[in-house]
């Protein structure tokens, strides 16, 4: 995707709250466990969906994720101990999700499991993790029940990214005071617990009248007779959570019949194939909430960043590299800050991060283990970043 014309920078005032992919069970949310060893060195698994449906996601947090290890043993270490990687491929499935994060506790003994990118895959390996007293740290996992399950929070489960409920009300508050939206339609992926839990804040925050809700589902292809019906409705703007591989695709077939309305959606669309789903010329007038963007300096690290990514990949680095390059130095400082002996000491530890400046703005880790920090919308417009704004807590 090729960015930025223009930045724009607004601020707005919320409680701060990302991708991904139907929930799985609950978790427990403590462990009777003693956790894994941290001797000589700090391990760290990798279970990230390298293919699959949404390998994209994982490949990215995998490049972010290896340019700040990179970095951390060039430099000396944690504590002067060199991180250890150990990267398996959970192929977008949640089931094999959970099976690799017992591999890498039992065969491995890592001492902290990073990813799932998707909210699906976190939620899988939950038990398995509480079990065993080894934190999981998803820095793409936006789903509220991730951390905290029926009022509890999940002791063993972390995240940098803001949850979902968060990008309903920014969805909510840019319909409201910025698009002046009075009427909307809402078309959302049902099959989603991700999308489905932006659309409830979206519409319990929203001030406007929502004309019409209608669904489809992951892997649906032809929305023609939903756009049909959206088409002869009067509504200012249509409300989209979903991910890029529908969202590109349903983008594609409203313009196609005429709808220029805005569209918003949720950070599931901030991925560079839904501008080659949707076509450059459709992509317009569309706006989707991110945790990143390479044209707002969120922090004064974000620009090192951006130029030592593009180095290494020949490429511009987007929200899901960003957010796991952080989340790697997010488990940097909570042991630095903890000296912890075990797993279960960095759990704690990764609990009491704040203040962390990461180049996706600074954070601080709340008592549900959720990050406080700022998101940002972006618009497109003929396939390319028109202006970004950026939403603080």
């Amino acid at each position: 995707m090729k960015l930025s014309k223009k930045v724009i920078v607004n601020t707005l005032m919320m409680t701060a709250g990302l991708a991904l992919l139907a929930a799985c069970s609950a978790a427990p949310s403590s462990s009777a466990g003693s956790g894994t060893a941290i001797d000589k060195t700090i391990k760290i698994g990798y279970d990230l969906e390298l293919s699959g449906g949404i390998s994209a996601y994982g490949n990215f947090v995998k490049k972010g994720a290896d340019l700040a290890t990179e970095e951390i043993n060039k430099s000396g270490g944690i504590d002067g101990k060199q991180i250890v990687l150990s990267t398996k491929d959970n192929k977008s499935d949640n089931a094999e999700a959970a099976t690799i994060a017992s591999n890498l506790i039992s065969n491995n003994k890592v001492n902290v499991v990073f990813g799932p990118a998707a909210s699906g895959g976190a939620m899988s390996v939950l038990p398995t993790v509480s079990k065993s007293a080894v934190p999981v740290l998803s820095p793409t996992a936006t789903a509220d029940n991730y951390t905290v399950t029926k009022g509890k929070v999940n002791s063993y489960a972390f995240r940098n990214a803001f949850q979902d409920s968060f990008q309903g009300k920014v969805l909510a508050s840019y319909a409201d005071n910025t698009l002046k939206s009075k009427k909307v339609v809402i078309y959302y992926d049902n099959s989603s617990d991700y999308a489905k839990g932006v659309e409830a804040a979206f519409e319990k925050n929203y001030s406007g009248t929502v004309v019409d809700k209608l669904t489809f589902a992951s892997g649906d292809t032809d929305f023609q007779a939903a756009l049909s019906k959206i088409k002869s409705e009067s509504f200012d703007t249509i409300i989209m959570p979903g991910y890029y591989a529908e969202t590109g695709l349903i983008t594609k077939q409203a313009r196609a019949l005429g709808i220029t309305a805005p569209i918003l959606s949720g950070d599931g669309s901030s991925d560079p194939t839904f501008v080659q789903l949707a076509g450059n010329a459709a992509a317009t007038n569309f706006y989707y909430v991110s945790g990143y963007s390479p044209d707002v300096a969120l922090s004064s690290k974000t620009a090192d960043f951006v130029k030592a990514y593009k180095a290494k990949y020949n490429e511009e680095p987007n929200m899901f590299s960003a957010l796991a390059y952080d989340g790697i130095y997010y488990i940097k400082q909570a042991e630095e800050n903890s000296h912890a002996k075990t797993s279960k000491d960095l759990a704690a530890a990764l609990a009491k991060v704040k203040s962390f400046t990461g180049v996706t703005g600074e954070m601080t880790i709340d008592s549900n283990h959720n990050p406080v920090k700022s998101a940002i919308m972006v618009k497109l417009d003929n396939g390319a970043v028109a202006s970004t704004t950026v939403v603080k807590p």
